[in-house]
């Protein structure tokens, strides 16, 4: 079996191990300094209560000050650097970690969530945070109990038992709040996904007063996380109170036991109190393990989480750089099935579109135009087929390079939060100049100025003070910004007033004097009127495809086939269908 390459998230992690490498060296030298208050014990009783001296007593106060003071400035050192490498493990991963997330929202529309960035700030709180603290402590327990056993084989001996039965609480621990804290955190991560969703639709729920019944959905999920999570604490709480009173009695019974021994004359007073001090020290990082244990096992399971995205959401490939498209389209057998669905939506579609063409794309619901308006701007790739752009697979194009000279205008606008002219500029290095032009060739430029304040006005991802007609025409000028060779409108008239249709047809024919490649989908004759050709689709199947004319004739003449002007496919046995896929208005 070949071994398993590390992902990104791994890489960064071990691009932060020298950070943390220093973080072990200063735990090294603070878990002996950690030794000054047991030796500083140990010389007061056993020498100057002993001898009567002032001056050692001095100088032992001296030089325990000394080094308690040099420990202090070590762990501040050593906390410090750890919430360096947490801001470090952001910076080498934040920016692939956005681009994976938004990977994950093309394949699986479903899951464009922010819960991993949530996973990263937790990652990093805890790496920064106290609990860490614990597992660079815990390898220096050993010589804890290594100098106890010096002292006396019975003081070892004790602290070791003390410390396994403080290790099992930590496991058992572990077995019993694993489940249910990963139960209350998917059931979390669940409920906020619900909330997000219900307040994308807040017109909806409150116009139909719908409010009360999801809330109840809602908070079903909320309730389910919210049990689990009490379960788990009260469990984990238990055990960690038990923990602590354990660790407690083993400190008082140690001064028993040496009370006992130095009534047999085995150790010193001095030994006795030292080696309370010391196995207070021992026990103190699998207390703190437990303590912790809640922040452990959730760094863990985002950990989990993250990992597994970037391993299913690989780096793209940095391709070849391609020439300036000319907007050439040809579609070569497409079969296409969007991400979640269980069958395909286009089957073997295969048609060219030369450049400079305008194809309106027709058909009744649900026949697939939607999904052909993505195969063709490679939103969604092909399970068998190419869609190609100058006789280039779409998935051969570097992305950033084919953008700029894409159009698109999806059915439901998303503006994003920004002022307008940063919208149409697709918040790159806006050009004053082609923003003014993109504005006007969407014949929006002069609804912008009469905003109170113009291109700048602020609007967020709904649009803000922006009616659904505006928002499609500022959509529309992003989607013309920086004068693309290929445009895709899906529905651009679906929310336009009579003003706004004819702002849409002066752009369309704008386009066609540029010599842009157009695709529109659209039910109304009035968008369709000045295309070249007509494509009609009748259950994921190119049905016609010809000169915009002939195909209406054959639409309102089921019985009449058009001339050869263009590829036409096999005709379904009725156009009954398909004619109803373009209104009358």
């Amino acid at each position: 079996m070949p071994p398993r390459t590390q992902s990104d998230f791994q890489q960064a992690l071990g691009r932060c191990r020298p950070a943390l490498l220093w973080v072990a060296g200063f735990s090294l030298f603070i878990n002996l300094l950690m030794l000054t208050p047991a030796l500083y014990m140990l010389q007061v009783y056993d020498r100057v209560i002993t001898s009567g001296s002032r001056e050692t007593l001095l100088m032992l106060t001296l030089v325990a000050f000394f080094l308690l003071a040099v420990m202090t400035g070590l762990e501040l050192v050593r906390s410090r650097l750890l919430v360096r490498v947490g801001n470090q493990l952001d910076t080498l991963i934040s920016r692939r970690l956005y681009r994976a997330m938004f990977a994950r929202g093309l394949a699986s529309p479903g899951e464009g969530r922010g819960q991993p960035l949530d996973d990263l700030r937790t990652v990093r709180q805890f790496v920064s945070g106290q609990g860490l603290f614990a597992f660079f402590d815990a390898p220096w327990v050993p010589l804890y109990l290594a100098i106890l056993f010096v002292f006396n084989v019975w003081f070892g001996v004790f602290a070791t038992v003390a410390g396994l039965l403080l290790l099992g609480l930590a496991i058992l621990n572990e077995k019993a709040s694993k489940r249910l804290l990963a139960e209350a955190g998917h059931e979390h991560i669940q409920a906020q996904a619900q909330a997000g969703s219900n307040l994308r639709n807040a017109e909806v729920l409150h116009a139909m007063g719908m409010l009360p019944a999801i809330m109840r959905r809602w908070e079903a999920r909320h309730v389910a996380a919210l049990v689990k999570q009490s379960q788990a604490s009260d469990r984990s709480s238990g055990l960690s109170n038990l923990s602590k009173g354990l660790r407690i009695l083993a400190q008082s019974l140690i001064l028993g036991l040496g009370a006992l021994l130095v009534l047999e004359a085995s150790i010193t007073p001095g030994m006795m109190i030292a080696a309370s001090i010391i196995m207070g020290r021992a026990l103190a990082p699998i207390d703190q393990m437990i303590a912790s244990w809640k922040s452990f096992v959730g760094c863990r399971d985002a950990y989990g989480r993250l990992d597994a995205l970037f391993r299913d959401m690989p780096e793209e490939t940095r391709r070849l750089t391609l020439p300036e498209p000319r907007g050439d389209v040809s579609v070569e057998g497409l079969t296409l099935a969007p991400p979640g669905a269980t069958g395909a939506v286009l089957h073997g579609i295969d048609f060219r579109v030369a450049s400079g063409e305008h194809v309106g794309i027709i058909g009744p619901s649900a026949a697939g135009k939607t999904t052909l308006a993505r195969a063709l701007l490679g939103i969604w790739p092909p399970e068998a087929g190419a869609v190609r752009l100058d006789a280039a697979d779409l998935r051969h194009w570097n992305r950033d390079e084919l953008g700029p000279h894409v159009g698109y205008l999806p059915q439901d606008i998303e503006l994003f939060d920004g002022t307008i002219s940063e919208n149409i500029a697709r918040f790159g290095e806006a050009d004053d100049a082609r923003v003014v032009a993109a504005a006007k060739k969407a014949g929006v430029h002069e609804m912008i100025l009469r905003l109170p304040e113009g291109y700048e006005t602020r609007i967020g991802a709904t649009g803000g003070a922006l009616s659904r007609g505006q928002r499609q025409r500022v959509g529309l000028a992003r989607a013309l910004y920086g004068s693309p060779v290929l445009v895709v409108l899906d529905e651009p008239n679906a929310n336009l007033d009579d003003a706004g249709e004819r702002a849409l047809a002066e752009a369309l024919r704008q386009l066609k004097a540029e010599g842009t490649t157009l695709f529109v989908i659209s039910h109304r004759r009035s968008v369709l009127a000045d295309v070249d050709k007509l494509l009609v689709l009748g259950e994921g199947r190119l049905r016609l495809l010809g000169p915009r004319e002939e195909v209406m004739a054959r639409l309102a003449a089921p019985g009449r086939r058009p001339p050869e002007a263009g590829r036409v496919s096999r005709p379904p046995r009725s156009h009954e269908g398909l004619a109803a896929g373009v209104s009358g208005q």
